[in-house]
């Protein structure tokens, strides 16, 4: 195995990554606002996605990714509602502070835990703080409140340029996210998630702590999804508990799709859910015994159903 130091740091990914970030940024000048919006929109998700990833690697699906994006966004909504702190950078920096500190916190119980139980478990806290956020008036309740970027590292922002150095700032915090995760991914602790996915007895044998590295992980996917999260506040104005919920579906989405590391159970009954690869053939097979039966005789069997609620959750 070639180790992470012989590793070059410009490699064809990293150039192809600067030549990306070059075109972006000279394109960028010549987009209409419209563009910049929508390029602004893919590129903090993108940052999200890529969080996402790295969990996936490690054989862990996440589906309460929303809590930490969620964060993000309000961690920068309330430096500009209550504080009148409008600088997009600050907001990026608390966006990411927040979401790791709590991610540090919570990782602590989710690192124990494997399969469709760490799935659970982690939508399971995303809920909690969808349900504080909708019963507190203070922060606007559903409907949320509104935001603005004025300034940018201490300098004023003119409303005819922020579109375009919220997409500038938004492909930089992009390419260094890239970079970063590509550089993981090579070295010692990178190449452990693999690992772990695949025996992670086999990694403790070796002298290396499973739960160490999944929480590290866990940490730097939830300060890359409050990354997001401070992103999208700024370039859309306005934060709320709906649309945090909402785009980070999409996020997962994407990742299930962009990965291929999901198995999507698809039947036409309510229970249908995305199970994660290391779940197992069994608990895909519930879904499967119960979309036969209903075909076959028009309705569900009354030990299908059981067990398809079970391992739903």
């Amino acid at each position: 195995m070639t180790s992470a130091t012989s590793t070059p740091f410009f490699d064809r990914t990293f150039l192809g990554l600067a030549g990306a970030l070059i075109a972006l940024l000279i394109g960028g000048l010549f987009l209409p606002q419209w563009a910049l919006s929508f390029g602004s929109v893919a590129l903090y998700l993108g940052i999200v996605v890529l969080g996402m990833a790295l969990l996936m690697r490690t054989g862990l699906v996440s589906f309460g990714q929303g809590l930490y994006y969620c964060l993000g966004a309000y961690a920068a909504g309330t430096l500009d509602h209550f504080f009148s702190l409008s600088d997009l950078l600050l907001m990026v920096v608390a966006g990411a502070l927040l979401a790791g500190v709590v991610a540090g916190i919570l990782g602590l119980l989710l690192s124990k835990y494997r399969d469709i139980f760490f799935a659970m478990l982690s939508l399971a806290f995303s809920m909690i703080l969808y349900g504080l956020l909708v019963k507190t008036s203070q922060l606007g309740s559903t409907d949320g409140f509104g935001l603005s970027v004025k300034t940018f590292a201490g300098v004023a922002l003119s409303p005819a340029h922020t579109r375009y150095v919220i997409f500038a700032f938004a492909s930089v915090l992009a390419f260094g996210c890239a970079v970063f995760m590509h550089r993981y991914w090579c070295s010692h602790l990178g190449r452990l998630a693999t690992a772990i996915r695949d025996n992670e007895l086999r990694v403790e044998y070796m002298g290396e702590s499973v739960q160490r590295v999944i929480h590290l992980n866990y940490v730097i996917s939830a300060a890359m999804a409050g990354i997001g999260g401070a992103l999208m506040a700024g370039a859309i104005g306005h934060v709320d508990a709906r649309s945090q919920r909402h785009s980070a579906a999409q996020c997962a989405e994407g990742c299930s799709r962009l990965l291929g590391r999901l198995r999507v159970a698809r039947t036409n009954c309510h229970g249908c859910a995305f199970l994660g690869q290391r779940l197992g053939y069994r608990k895909a097979n519930a879904f499967r015994s119960a979309e036969h039966h209903r075909r076959r005789t028009g309705k569900f069997s009354k030990h299908a159903v059981p067990s398809v609620c079970f391992w739903i959750g």
